[in-house]
């Protein structure tokens, strides 16, 4: 596959404000905050009574704000018993649309800090909408939070801010006042910091994201995403003899990979996977779209022990209408060069049995796999099926060959064109066993037809893809740069993203010359898997793609199966979901759509 790239840099090179490994907590100025109010929501109703904060930077005070705030409202006795503030100390005290300014201007450029910051921060934006001031854009750490991830039962009861202040010998006894509860938050926050900074964590990043499931030995591996660029692509995880152990993509790769080693990723397999390897390596890609299908094709090469998804495409179920004398349906591992139609490929052998049942239920042609010539056989007696009506019988001469071949041209048109004879007739089966209430069966009934509507969809949208021997598609990104994709067959080619100011036809040209050839075969995903061909089509049936050049015929047959999908995906995702529905109802046969 082919790819660009501009004046020798990655478009997706972003200009960075900080280290890359993210803003050391030393340089970083910090306001913790803690507020007294009349009760617990603002949106309920409750006033703050009392702003208190602290400004630190590296260990160091730097400066404090308290101010009592008249809430213009009686406080509860029992508030005022709990924090020791009455309505006659606040009957002078400046309201919140004087106290709410003077406290953001002081906050003004800091990291918020707050124990438990919801309720805090919650309140004081809440007055700052009323007030119809734009919130500042702090972030904010919370210090309960925080503490629930690194403490344990054996260093404190509990993570309230009084138990964690006697764990680290704060200063300050927190007494529900808004500047010695805060005082007491410092303490807090820098008794946490030093734990962790034993333990790796100095910068902000690493802070926020903390998690205790993250160990040491995976944190002192953050080196390994140094070298990768801030750009789309595909990163390989290797063990010390160059195994690949995961594969993986990313609109940032470095930002991606570095997760691995914070909190961000938390899985106990990727754990694992982090401590055997050893190194990472990175392939920038032109766009997300080329970095998904460069993932999919090096799991199928490499099949790593650690990626679950993906690693076998050649592992899939294809339905094939044979061509002889007596056609029949087959359950088939390979798409053959043999004039046959393939409805396909099902990832699980379980769903084709389905699908394959759900069309035995409307055709009855023979089920038998034994080669028959075109005479049957003189005395052979018909087979259960047979004498069950679900099979026209031809090996003992029960049906003529023009018969057969015109239930066969049926099928054939289902599968390809048009699938309302399967429908049809299984929503006439399912509405009559719902009326003798035999939902059971009827939800047999129901999920095959559901495995034959997508599997006809899915291989009527990968034929009309696969048959274009060239599609080129453009799409503006969220920078305003154009990606160019050429597909062939199904398969992407090559892509790349237009310079600012290059000739832009030019460019395409050039693209499409120096693309990978391709070569087609039989079956619906001839050059591809089935999984990049559908990535490729999620990508040109997204907004605003504008097709360039169409070698080929890119169409779906308006009767087609996709018309079928809302209503089996709408069922599919109640049954999810678990959401409780009515039997009957849900085993309602679908609406045609009006002709």
């Amino acid at each position: 596959m082919a790819a660009s790239s501009v004046d020798g840099m990655s478009g997706w090179e972003v200009q960075r404000s900080f280290d890359e490994l993210g803003r050391p907590l030393r340089d970083l100025t910090f306001c913790v905050v803690d507020l007294e109010t009349t009760g617990g929501s603002a949106e309920g109703g409750s006033m703050i009574t009392e702003i208190g904060a602290v400004k630190v930077r590296g260990g160091e005070v730097l400066g404090e704000f308290q101010t009592l705030v008249n809430p213009r409202t009686e406080i509860p006795a029992f508030i005022a018993v709990l924090t020791g503030i009455t309505n006659g100390m606040v009957s002078g005290a400046p309201p919140i649309e004087s106290a709410l300014p003077a406290f953001l201007e002081f906050a003004a450029g800091c990291v918020l800090v707050a124990h438990n910051a919801p309720f805090d921060v919650g309140f004081l934006r809440y007055f700052a909408e009323q007030q119809g001031r734009a919130w500042p854009t702090f972030e904010v750490l919370d210090t309960a939070r925080l503490a629930r991830r690194v403490i344990t039962r054996d260093d404190a009861p509990n993570c309230k801010l009084s138990s964690l202040a006697r764990l680290f010998n704060s200063s300050t006894t927190p007494n529900h006042r808004a500047l010695d509860d805060a005082r007491a938050t410092v303490d807090v926050l820098h008794g946490l910091m030093e734990r962790l900074g034993g333990v790796g964590v100095l910068t902000l990043e690493e802070l926020q994201t903390f998690s205790s499931r993250v160990t040491t030995a995976q944190r002192r591996k953050r080196h390994l995403a140094e070298g990768l660029p801030h750009a789309p692509g595909v990163y390989l995880f290797r063990d010390d003899r160059a195994r690949v152990l995961y594969v993986g993509t990313s609109r940032d790769l470095r930002t991606r990979v570095r997760s691995y080693f914070t909190a961000s990723e938390t899985r106990s397999r990727m754990g694992e996977m982090v401590g055997i390897a050893s190194v990472v390596d990175g392939i920038e890609c032109a766009t997300p779209l080329e970095a998904e299908v460069r993932e999919l094709r090096l799991i199928a090469e490499h099949k790593p022990r650690y990626n679950r998804r993906s690693r076998f495409p050649e592992r899939v179920h294809f339905i094939k209408l044979t061509r002889e004398p007596w056609p029949r349906l087959s359950l088939v591992r390979r798409v053959l060069d043999d004039d046959a139609d393939y409805l396909g490929p099902f990832s699980s052998k379980k769903t084709a049995e389905k699908c394959l049942a759900a069309l035995h239920d409307t055709f009855p042609i023979r089920q038998c796999s034994d080669r028959m010539s075109r005479q049957p056989v003189v005395g052979r007696s018909a087979c259960v099926l047979a004498e069950m009506g679900r099979c026209l019988s031809p090996c003992d001469g029960s049906v003529d060959e023009a018969t057969y071949a015109v239930v066969v041209r049926q099928l054939r048109d289902t599968l390809l064109r048009r699938p309302d004879e399967v429908v049809e007739a299984i929503n006439a089966r399912m509405a009559a066993l719902a009326d003798d209430e035999r939902f059971e069966e009827a939800s047999h009934h129901r999920d095959r037809l559901a495995a034959f509507v997508r599997a006809a969809a899915r291989t009527q949208r990968l034929s009309a893809l696969t048959r274009c021997s060239e599609i080129v598609a453009v799409r503006r990104d969220d920078a305003g740069r154009w990606e160019v994709h050429v597909v062939r067959h199904g398969r992407l080619a090559a892509a790349g993203v237009i310079p600012p100011g290059a000739d832009a036809v030019g460019y395409v040209d050039t693209l499409r010359q120096s693309a990978e050839t391709v070569r087609t075969g039989p079956g619906p995903v001839p050059a591809a898997t089935a999984e990049e061909s559908e990535k490729i089509l999620r990508w040109l049936e997204s907004p605003g793609i504008r097709l360039v050049d169409v070698d080929g015929e890119w169409t779906c047959p308006v009767a087609g199966a996709t018309r079928h999908l809302a209503v089996h995906d709408a069922v599919n995702q109640s049954r999810l979901s678990l959401v409780p529905f009515d039997d009957r109802r849900s085993l309602t046969p679908v609406h045609q759509p009006a002709r």
